[in-house]
């Protein structure tokens, strides 16, 4: 009996060892598993399988989500008064990226272009694009402002064409047309007289530009000679910087395209990105850790000195002319139009900004953006970037039409972009990087602790069912050899000491 044990305890033993020695193995090599399986999911690599496909047609839903500011008190604003506003919406419309003229370079890098579309979304939306909204004319204001240095007889010229064309300081215009455009006689005059005055031609529409267009020609590494170096951009149209702004610092193209970033982030990095819309780079930081239908994620907000003018945060000096603290102005990427870019309602800007107009209610939750990303891969998860643009109106000497409008930077809309990780791409995305790393990380422990187990139960085994009197046995046995041993060392060498001596 007591042989079977010892076959057995043998064989718990050696099943333990080798149990306990592959949970070990795993202890080192579920870091190296988890750390390749990621680099080949990050790489921009054809081979590298739904990363790619996902990098390229962006499968998940994203929306813009747009809240336009009306003006209650026209003929107020025009007196001088405050402008009072209500904000209607939001008008959601679906997004749709996906990227085309896709190329690979020795470099290590790729150039592509990304074509967006917007589709009208009522299910999700509070009004419809028929909807009529008193807003701005933007036509009126941009040409009166920027006619402002100009001749006498040119804003006489003006004025006139204001009159024959009907043109107010306020129209009353469909959200469709507010956002996509609408024709108008006045501005194919105004392209007409005075060529290249107004950066507008054909249709007017704030995102007129936007819809069926693109953002430019992104060159970006690949990461497949440096993974460190995935996502980021090379050139953007051809360029290292750009030339909008009157720093080296400020025209800098910075980070990545805004999509992805590098993996193996830790919350000491910002991230860093290129906006060719905002014309500059931007950069979000570390708030807290987070989480998203299971996964860990890290979420970045923007720092308080994104919009701070150049006395506040002397790096933005570059940006400048500045006006207070919040608003940034893009005058000169928006071909000297007076356009202003904040977070919506003036949300941490000077509260100088909120208390020109009425209507304005600015808080942390609403108004704040966001990105969560997974730090292990440095993919967005759930995001929501959020921004206002507004207008510079004031009463032009000389034209009559603009009244006595008081300067004020008064906000036209604001809107937040958002996306999310959903559905098939979610499902696979989380049983590759989650799940798998997941189960090789319990199963190491798993192991080592079976193979222990086993050990004991080896151990113990040869001791299993055996009566007392047969251990009593086995120790007289033994004691009896030990003896016999003793005597034989006695008559072989008299001289020998035994232990019992």
């Amino acid at each position: 009996m007591a042989g079977g044990n010892t076959k057995k305890s043998i064989i718990f033993g050696v099943i333990g060892l080798l149990l306990a020695a592959f949970g070990a193995i795993l202890v080192f090599l579920v870091p190296v598993i988890m750390k390749q399986q990621v680099e080949k999911n990050v790489r921009i690599d054809p081979k590298s399988g739904f990363a790619y496909e996902m990098w390229r047609d962006l499968p998940v839903p994203f929306f813009m989500s747009i809240h336009v500011f009306e003006v209650m008190n026209p003929k107020e604003v025009l007196s001088g008064e405050k402008p009072r506003l209500e904000e209607r919406g939001p008008y959601v419309y679906r997004e749709r990226k996906q990227k085309t003229n896709i190329t690979f370079h020795e470099n290590g890098t790729v150039s592509f272009v990304e074509l967006r579309t917007f589709q009208f979304d009522p299910d999700r939306s509070t009004g419809h694009e028929d909807d009529y909204l008193l807003v701005p004319n933007i036509l009126v204001m941009i040409s009166s402002l920027m006619a402002k240095d100009l001749s006498f007889p040119v804003k006489i010229m003006l004025n006139a064409a204001f009159v024959m064309y009907k043109q107010e300081p306020f129209m009353n215009r469909t959200v469709k047309e507010i956002l996509w455009g609408y024709n108008d006689p006045f501005l194919d005059l105004i392209n007409t007289l005075l060529p290249g005055m107004l950066p507008f031609k054909g249709k007017f529409g704030l995102f007129a530009d936007f819809n069926n267009s693109n953002t430019g020609v992104f060159t970006v590494n690949t990461g497949v000679e440096d993974i460190s170096k995935v996502q980021m951009v090379d050139t953007w149209n051809g360029l290292k910087e750009v030339t909008y702004w009157n720093s080296e610092e400020a025209n800098m193209i910075n980070g990545t395209a805004g999509q992805m970033w590098p993996p193996f982030r830790t919350p000491s990095q910002p991230l860093e990105f290129y906006s060719p819309d905002a014309c500059r780079s931007m950069k979000l930081v570390f708030e807290k850790e987070e989480s998203f239908r299971g996964i860990p994620t890290y979420r970045y907000t923007a720092p308080n000195y994104l919009f701070a003018n150049g006395s506040d945060y002397p790096p933005n000096e570059g940006f400048c002319p500045c006006v207070a603290s919040g608003v940034m102005n893009v005058s000169s990427c928006r071909f000297n139009a007076p356009l202003f870019l904040s977070f919506p309602h003036f949300y941490n800007a000077d509260p100088g900004f909120v208390e020109a107009v009425d209507g304005l209610h600015p808080n942390e939750k609403q108004h704040s953006l966001f990105l969560d990303l997974h730090p292990l891969t440095g993919i967005p998860m759930n995001c929501s970037i959020k921004m206002q643009l507004s207008l510079l109106t004031m009463g032009v000497s000389g034209i009559s039409t603009t009244g006595r409008i008081k300067p004020v930077i008064l906000p036209i809309l604001w809107f937040a972009e958002s996306g999310y990780l959903d559905g098939p791409v979610y499902n696979t995305y989380y049983n590759t990087l989650i799940v798998l790393p997941t189960v090789l990380d319990y199963l190491q422990y798993i192991l080592i602790g079976l193979g222990l187990c086993f050990i004991l139960v080896a151990a113990v085994l040869p001791f299993v069912n055996q009566k007392p009197e047969d251990i009593l046995q086995d120790t007289e046995e033994k004691t009896e050899a030990d003896q016999s041993s003793v005597n034989t060392k006695l008559l072989e060498d008299p001289d020998y000491d035994s232990p019992q001596t």
